[in-house]
């Protein structure tokens, strides 16, 4: 299988485990230093330990649980050891017993571990589409 496709697989995988609440698998398709930028937080999550303590809170607090997550209008542009995943992202999503429904865009950056080793996410911002723009 090429960089390409391997970045793909990883990148599937990554988004099954969101959209199935299999939270080991999802937080194991992340580096231990990844970071995390997204738009409905204050502040950035500096690494994968500080959103799993968020996601648990999530859980805990609020009923947290994904529903659906699918990907569309994907692309991969490869650098070395580093890819660069941008795609379109549909959730549905259960948050204080209330059905949420979002269109956002993600970028999510993949980094080689070794060579010829697996693509772990390093990095993932997530964005609202802007409005007015229709969503896949």
């Amino acid at each position: 299988m090429n960089e390409h496709d391997q970045v793909l697989k990883a990148a599937a995988e990554l988004v099954a485990a969101f959209a199935t609440n299999d939270r080991e698998a999802y937080f194991a398709a992340f580096s231990e230093d990844a970071s995390f930028v997204f738009y409905t937080l204050e502040q950035p999550l500096l690494s994968r330990d500080a959103y799993q303590a968020l996601w648990d809170s999530w859980r805990a607090e609020d009923g947290f649980e994904v529903l659906a997550c699918t990907s569309s209008n994907a692309v991969v542009s490869l650098r070395g050891d580093v890819a660069i995943f941008i795609h379109d992202v549909a959730t549905e999503l259960r948050m204080q017993g209330e059905l949420l429904f979002s269109q956002e865009r993600e970028t999510i950056v993949f980094r080689r571990q070794q060579e010829q080793g697996p693509w772990l996410a390093c990095h993932e911002h997530l964005s609202a589409t802007p409005q007015g723009l229709p969503s896949s």
